[in-house]
């Protein structure tokens, strides 16, 4: 086990040095970075750090995996924009000696588009999308603290242009069952591409993030705030003046403290998770930059802001959340969780 956790370390700290300098705007693989499930989706829209042996939180946490996910099995689909949809299947198995693996597959389809020549005349259709498959490593080092990670083999088709590449995420958890505190550490996406669409290679979309979360001790109520894109400070647009004198991209008059809190704020996501019943979950969250981003000025509407529920019902534990990233039709997120072995239970 001790060699295992070393060759791991040693693989990380190799692919690290690949992702350090990876801080780019401009990134190929951005599917990876879509929220996979319903549950993250309605705290906001990025990743997890509730410790409550839910599958659907591994992909985006590796820290997380638990033997108590074993036999678990997870699908989520979500209705992107226009015809794009995008989702995964996830499922889980443990293993005494080294520990819980989580296998996934996660795609996005960008649907259907008319192929066309130089002079606009029509010579077809053609397809496209992305897909990954991740397995993910979890274990416990003691009561308190637990790491893991995920390896992803990631292939890309854009019409007659293809990619592969290779990452990993690394991560670990502590968590005081006592006082239903966890925090998290995440670096994500480290790799590269081992085949480039043209020639011309593209950085993956590399994140350290970190997260915290917080249940009350006598309300079932979680809170969370996660820290997002850690590895640069100045997430804002970079301003461009017209040759009219106003600005094309993002304009800030912002200085001092303002400047500084708006630059601090693009970092934050804030949820919060009720459970009124043993059986239900509302979900409530906002994203300060995507509302930065996205949001009109004149009618920002609830663009930053998501929700969602979870209801358990048989079997089954039924998840939807519903995301504002635009002043137009909310995304729909749909995310289903069983238990194989609950399936064949004998009644003694």
């Amino acid at each position: 086990m001790r060699k295992f956790t070393l060759s791991l370390l040693l693989i990380s700290l190799l692919f690290s040095t690949l992702g350090f300098a990876q801080s780019g705007e401009k990134n190929t693989y951005k599917f990876l970075t879509l929220p996979n499930s319903a549950r993250i989706a309605g705290l906001g829209g990025n990743f997890a750090t509730i410790n409550d042996n839910d599958i659907n939180l591994a992909v985006a946490n590796p820290s997380l995996i638990t033997p108590k996910m074993h036999n678990n099995l997870g699908m989520s689909f979500v209705d992107y924009h226009s015809d794009l949809n995008y989702g995964y299947a996830t499922y889980g198995r443990s293993f005494n000696k080294i520990g819980s693996f989580v296998g996934t597959m996660q795609y996005i389809d960008y649907g259907t588009f008319n192929y066309a020549n130089e002079t606009g005349d029509l010579q077809g259709e053609f397809t496209s999308g992305e897909y990954a498959m991740n397995i993910g490593w979890g274990r416990s080092l003691d009561s308190s603290f637990s790491i893991g990670a995920n390896i992803k083999g990631i292939m890309s088709s854009l019409e007659s242009y293809n990619s592969f590449g290779l990452a990993v995420d690394v991560a670990g958890t502590y968590h005081n069952e006592k006082a239903k505190f966890t925090a998290s550490l995440i670096f994500s996406n480290i790799g590269r591409q081992l085949s480039t669409y043209n020639g011309y290679n593209e950085n993956l979309p590399f994140e350290i993030k970190a997260g915290l979360s917080k249940t009350l001790q006598h309300i079932p109520l979680t809170f969370s705030v996660l820290f997002t894109n850690l590895q640069k400070w100045d997430l804002t647009y970079p301003e461009t003046e017209s040759s009219s004198g106003s600005f094309t991209e993002e304009e800030s008059s912002k200085s001092g403290i303002s400047d500084f809190s708006d630059k601090l704020m693009r970092h934050i996501i804030i949820g919060a998770e009720l459970r009124p019943f043993k059986v239900i979950r509302l979900r409530v969250g906002y994203n300060y930059l995507r509302r930065q981003e996205m949001a009109i000025e004149s009618k920002p509407g609830t663009v930053g802001w998501s929700w969602g529920l979870g209801i358990k019902v048989y079997k089954f534990e039924v998840a939807y959340s519903r995301s504002a990233q635009y002043l137009g039709p909310s995304f729909n997120f749909f995310t289903v969780t069983t238990n194989i072995d609950s399936f064949f239970k004998t009644i003694n």
